[in-house]
């Protein structure tokens, strides 16, 4: 239920803003962002009962850092997975909110094995919650090169999606994500569980989409004679 009502919010401030601010483009980016403070925790979880994401500035809530390293390893293929000590230890580090400590242990990590394509995708993702959600250049070059480490995998594009939909670049998250499925094999680690979450950035742009028409008044809606 606190799901639904994020998102009923979310929605009901994007309906809000095109009646209020037609034609003012500009604008856009602000409301497309505070829907993204729902969306992307929605699209990250399994149960939309978990806390949502953080929105840019925020810091992340316990279950939201749990969940971003549980969902990394669920993404990750078996024979891509890292077994490096520093690893582990930063996921932990990052389960309690400590990314920039995190940080430090994955450079260690990549300074041991700079091919290890987990390890790297992990300090794409502490990198962005260093920065309270904001998709850095450093982040966005280490989601780059996690992908060139594990091109048959699912992980890196999903990631570096949801990180777009917390820059509020809905579109762009649903491209590389529908991209990213249909590059990878067909039994990649993960599929089913992303393109689920695909079908849930749907829905909810389909909401958007179907929020921002005007409805149809009773004169428009008699037939002509």
């Amino acid at each position: 239920m606190i799901w639904l009502l994020v998102i009923a919010l979310a929605l009901a401030a994007f309906a809000v803003a095109f009646v209020l601010m037609r034609g003012a483009r500009s604008r856009w980016p602000v409301f497309g962002a505070a829907l993204s403070i729902g969306l992307a925790g929605y699209a990250l979880h399994a149960s939309p009962d978990l806390s949502g994401a953080p929105a840019t500035g925020r810091k992340p809530e316990p279950e939201f850092a749990f969940a971003l390293v549980d969902a990394r390893r669920e993404m990750m293929a078996d024979g891509m997975r890292s077994h490096n000590k520093w690893v582990l230890t930063a996921d932990a580090f990052a389960r309690r909110g400590q990314f920039e400590t995190a940080a430090g242990m994955l450079g260690n990590a990549l300074e041991e094995k700079p091919d290890d394509a987990e390890a790297m995708l992990a300090l794409a993702n502490v990198l962005v919650e260093h920065a309270d959600g904001a998709l850095t250049k450093p982040a966005l070059l280490a989601y780059r090169r996690a992908a060139r480490l594990d091109p048959k995998g699912l992980a890196p594009g999903y990631f570096l999606g949801l990180a777009l939909i917390r820059q509020g670049q809905l579109v762009e998250a649903r491209q590389m994500w529908i991209d990213t499925l249909a590059t990878a094999p067909a039994d990649a680690a993960g599929r089913e569980a992303m393109a689920e979450r695909l079908g849930r950035l749907d829905a909810l742009l389909l909401q958007q989409i179907q929020m921002s028409q005007p409805a149809e008044t009773p004169a428009q809606a008699q037939p002509t004679p």
